[in-house]
């Protein structure tokens, strides 16, 4: 970027990037929608760019009623063949079919969605100085993984609930010479929606 700004070096290949770093990844999140929605794009993530699902995140909203986990919950055979022939989205049945279990579970728990991700965030974190330093499986991303599958959730394995736990604030993972580094990111994020 011209601009002058010191940002994570993931985040720097496309304006896309630079807008999400900037205003929404490592801001705490909170809220059953924006959490669902997150744990769904993490999980549609899996073996693609996160650029891809990011410019396709309009569609998936649209595609996935605004992420309302009932509403999702109640999707049936004809949704999963309507989301199939959607080329807003990714369209991949397992990932499709998982979204459509996991607003299930969503609805099943004892817990809201968004205390159960946050009560894995660690008591401690220590900011990463440099990418290189950057896990991809933590001891809590592997806890949460292990709690959410046996609570019924699908695609939601140890690295893609680090990604989640990255995205939604739970860790701050951003480097030491970043500009979002100069504090906590203590701002509630533009991406937090109400319930």
């Amino acid at each position: 970027m011209t601009d002058g700004m010191s940002r994570c070096g993931w985040a720097t290949s496309a304006p896309d990037y630079v807008a999400y770093h900037d205003e929404e990844w490592g801001f705490p999140l909170h809220g059953e929608r924006a959490m669902f929605e997150r744990l769904t794009l993490e999980a549609f993530q899996s073996g693609l760019s996160w650029l891809v699902i990011l410019r396709k995140r309009p569609h998936f909203r649209k595609a996935f009623a605004d992420f309302d986990p009932a509403a999702v919950a109640a999707f049936g055979e004809s949704d999963v063949a309507r989301l199939l022939g959607d080329a807003g989205i990714v369209r991949n049945r397992a990932k499709i079919e998982a979204t459509l279990a996991n607003a299930r579970a969503v609805l099943a728990l004892d817990t809201p969605l968004d205390e159960l991700l946050w009560s894995f965030a660690p008591a401690e974190h220590v900011r990463p100085a440099t990418l290189a330093e950057v896990p991809a499986v933590t001891p809590e991303s592997k806890a949460m993984a292990k709690e959410l599958k046996r609570r019924g959730f699908r695609f939601v394995g140890p690295t893609t609930c680090y990604a989640l736990m990255q995205a939604a604030g739970l860790v701050d993972d951003h480097v030491a010479d970043c500009f979002r580094a100069a504090g906590p990111a203590a701002a509630e994020s533009p991406a937090s929606t109400p319930d």
